[in-house]
């Protein structure tokens, strides 16, 4: 029988990280436009953008449209590798001291029609404070000679200030900064373009920009951080975009958000441990779990209104909703936007609608063109399963061709018409029962029946109840089989009698199997005791002889005894679980019995129970059972009505 955590937990740790890659898809008239937009929609840079061109179309002769449609998601690696050196970089700035630039401080003078005004600026980091030479020097530049030197002084010893008059001026107008005020035809910027005061003119203080601009119409998109930089630190003649206008939005139409890969052509590689490609890891299917997220509905978008630098409203178009259809086995959630998986499956989307399928069909064989298959679901193959390939799935697996030294593995039955083959490292193995042309060189393992036609040759076969062997050329040659009610087969053995067929009944494979395991671990734990306790007497009789132990040799002592004590609750653990099984086995009902229809060959050796045969001649027709602890032979039981019922499916 199979345990089946392996497959859910192996399609669960890729669902995992299948949900971690965020993928959207956009279109532009250009690749960069595309690209651009997939940044915005992930809220990454651009350089963290990995994409794959779905269609691209180019206007012929100016005919039609220039359209780039891509798939994108974010590229961890390069970002994780920015992270990490930006997080570098900012470690060697702590240590260095240099988070904060150094700045000296500023002095500003400004002269306007009430007087002079002058500002200072604190320093940063190192940076040392302004001066009194920063300050004469500007007095003198713009010809002030008469100022109050003391309330200079005074201003001088505070950390910063805002603008203080600290001189009267004789303001000549003519001599004034000038403003130019422009706005741009389609009112989307506004400039300004200033020239410089001349000795005795006045300058331009924040408010009066403001004014300025308001007088000519520009009251909206202004740059007041801008504004109020340059009212200090003016650039003459130059001209300067000082506001722009904001673009009306149109809303997004509602849309589908995706949590699995909606193009079913896609193929994801996979690498393994030795970081070569794999390229039986197609991963062509996606599963779906039930109440998995499938895709978010995201409803139409309110356009956002833009204005003109003059205050100008540019309309936006509202979004539209669009109807969502579900399709098979999806549903949504309480919140009315989130869809779900109804049943564990596959998804795909068919005619626009999202569907979850319960049974996957390989139309061919399984191989290098589909990859290793796994499923939570129905599998149906129309050809072969193709050596060194697998077929994994929870529910049944139907092979119409031959499973030529492959793997199959489910929790439900497997049917394969053909028959299977098999070598050391694959084997079929199905929760339920298993039915087959023929079986050869193969490990086959089933939760109830085996059930083949023309013969069984050379494998190892465990079944939960019977392993049966009818038609023609029924005949069951070579290798191990096990079942816990019964063996029946057209004939057994070979007529050489040299290949030793070995048919045990009567007992739980599985169960049997899970004792040998505990028994070769209770073997490798008694190895480790005796290790251990041999440790032990020989620093205990160290720790006698010298009257104690150095540091290290008593503290290894004391993990040895804590070592011992766990190890042997583990012994006890493993005894207890033997004898468990051993009781079950020992209680199972007298049931178990071997059958051969025409004929059984020297060579065979039946099992039942505990109990062993040899079989040195032929035996015509019989049935091998267990009578007061000795196997005999007796004439040939046909099989009940509800097994040969079964078997004929």
């Amino acid at each position: 029988m199979v345990n089946f955590a392996g497959l859910q937990a192996a399609v669960k740790e890729r669902l995992e990280i299948d949900s971690a890659i965020a993928v959207v898809e956009t279109e532009g008239p250009t690749l960069e436009a595309a690209i651009s937009e997939a940044a915005t929609l992930l809220g990454v840079p651009l350089r963290y953008i990995e994409y794959e061109i779905i269609k691209r179309r180019t206007s012929i002769l100016g005919i039609g449209e220039n359209i780039c449609r891509i798939r994108a998601y974010e590229r961890r690696d390069v970002k994780a590798e920015d992270e990490r050196i930006d997080e570098e970089i900012y470690e060697e700035m702590e240590e260095a001291d240099l988070l904060e630039e150094d700045v000296d401080g500023q002095v500003f003078v400004q002269c306007r029609h009430d007087g002079v005004y002058m500002k200072i600026t604190a320093p940063v980091g190192n940076g040392e404070s302004a001066g009194k030479p920063a300050v004469l020097h500007l007095l003198n530049k713009r010809g002030i000679t008469s100022f109050n030197i003391d309330l200079i002084n005074n201003l001088l010893r505070l950390p910063e200030t805002d603008y203080v008059r600290v001189a009267d001026f004789q303001n000549i107008p003519s001599r004034d900064s000038v403003v130019n005020v422009e706005i741009s035809d389609q009112e989307t910027k506004a400039f300004i373009k200033v020239s410089p005061p001349r000795i005795g003119g006045c300058d331009f203080s924040y408010e009066d920009y403001s004014d300025m601009l308001r007088n000519n119409g520009v009251v909206y998109g202004i740059n007041e951080e801008l504004l109020k930089s340059f009212a200090d630190r003016p650039v003459y003649k130059e001209r300067i975009c000082i506001a722009v206008s904001t673009k009306p939005v149109d809303g997004m139409n509602s849309y589908l958000d995706y949590f699995f890969e909606t193009d079913p052509g896609s193929v994801r590689l996979s690498e393994g441990a030795d970081g070569k490609v794999d390229f039986k890891e197609l991963n062509i299917i996606q599963n779906v779990m039930k109440d998995q997220k499938l895709a978010v509905l995201h409803h139409a978008e309110k356009g956002r209104t833009g204005y003109t630098v003059t205050g100008k409203v540019l309309p936006a178009r509202d979004g539209s909703d669009f109807p969502v259809t579900l399709g098979k086995n999806v549903r949504f959630a309480e919140d009315g936007v989130t869809i779900l998986a109804d049943i564990n499956g596959q998804v795909i989307i068919s005619n626009g609608k999202i569907n979850v399928e319960s049974v996957y069909t390989v139309d061919g064989s399984v191989g290098l063109k589909t990859g290793n298959i796994l499923f939570l679901g129905n599998v149906i193959v129309t050809g072969n399963v193709e050596e060194g390939f697998s077929v994994k799935a929870s529910g049944n697996i139907e092979v119409y061709g031959l499973a030529d030294k492959a793997t199959l593995i489910t929790e439900g039955g497997i049917i394969v018409r053909q028959g299977i083959t098999g070598k050391k490292n694959e084997h079929v193995s199905a929760g339920r029962s298993i039915w087959a042309k023929f079986i050869e060189n193969a490990t086959v393992s089933a939760g109830s029946m085996v059930v083949v036609s023309d013969g069984i040759l050379n494998s190892t076969i465990d079944a939960g109840k019977c392993v049966v062997c009818q038609g023609k050329r029924a005949a069951i040659i070579g290798g191990h089989l096990r079942a816990v009610e019964e063996i029946r087969a057209k004939s057994l053995g070979s007529p050489s009698g040299n290949t030793e067929t070995i048919c045990e009944v009567g007992t739980d494979p599985k169960k049997k199997s899970q004792r040998a395991d505990l028994e070769e671990k209770k073997s490798g734990i008694l190895n480790d005791i005796d290790s251990i306790n041999i440790n032990i007497k020989t620093l205990n009789s160290i720790k006698q002889q010298r009257g104690g132990l150095p540091e290290d040799k008593e503290a290894y002592l004391r993990e040895l005894i804590e070592n011992s004590t766990k190890i042997n609750e583990e012994l006890k653990k493993i005894n207890a679980d033997i004898d468990e099984i051993n009781a079950f086995l020992q209680n199972l009902p007298m049931i178990g019995r071997v059958s051969a229809s025409a004929k059984v060959h020297p060579g065979v050796v039946i099992i039942i129970r505990e109990i062993r045969y040899s079989i040195n001649s032929d035996y015509r027709a019989s049935t091998f059972i267990l009578e007061n602890g000795l196997i005999r032979a007796v004439s040939y039981i046909e099989a009940d009505a509800d097994l040969q019922q079964k078997a004929a499916r």
